[in-house]
């Protein structure tokens, strides 16, 4: 049975909710890893992260946020902003994992939050 009108458009708010504030936080962790802040260079180096990866991976996070924000108007935008977000911060935890550290509850909620975001856009 088909989805009307209202289905749609809440679909559509629960993804702007869900996607909008994982883009907040994609934007202020890019502007924190680009800034070399304290917290995020100790992080990465405990994943044994290259200081040189920095700038690439702080631009993959703000590439994702734009992604997730236009993908409220361009559906396949959006669901591949939302597949790349979850694939990186999957990627982060493995990275925990990798050198046995298991402080990784932020990359495993973002990475959840991102499949949220995910499903929410393809449903919408």
């Amino acid at each position: 049975m088909p989805r009307g009108e209202s289905g749609r458009a809440e679909g559509l708010l629960a993804y702007a909710v869900v996607g909008g504030l994982l883009a907040l936080a994609l934007t202020a962790s890019a502007t924190f890893t680009l800034q070399r802040n304290d917290q995020i260079v100790a992080n990465m180096q405990k994943v044994q992260v290259p200081d040189s990866w920095l700038p690439r991976l702080a631009t993959l996070k703000a590439a994702g946020a734009v992604g997730l924000v236009a993908g409220l108007w361009v559906t396949p935008l959006g669901v591949a902003a939302a597949v790349g977000v979850t694939l990186y911060f999957v990627g982060a935890v493995v990275s925990h994992l990798r050198v046995k550290d298991y402080e990784l509850a932020p990359a495993a909620v973002l990475a959840l939050v991102a499949a949220a975001a995910l499903v929410l856009r393809i449903l919408a």
